[in-house]
């Protein structure tokens, strides 16, 4: 039965180590590219000659 209590208080520290990441990369800008995932399409990949 003690497993299950440490087992609970360590996927609640890892959960919550999860949320700050997310929250620390949505302030520090990380997701705020909207515009180019909706272009990319129309561009072609540029092929290197050999």
């Amino acid at each position: 039965m003690g497993v299950i209590y440490i087992m609970l208080v360590v996927s609640l520290i890892i959960a919550l180590f999860f949320l700050v990441m997310f929250i620390w990369a949505t302030r520090s800008g990380q997701f705020d590219d909207d515009y180019t995932p909706s272009v990319r399409m129309l561009f072609e990949d540029e092929h290197k000659q050999k």
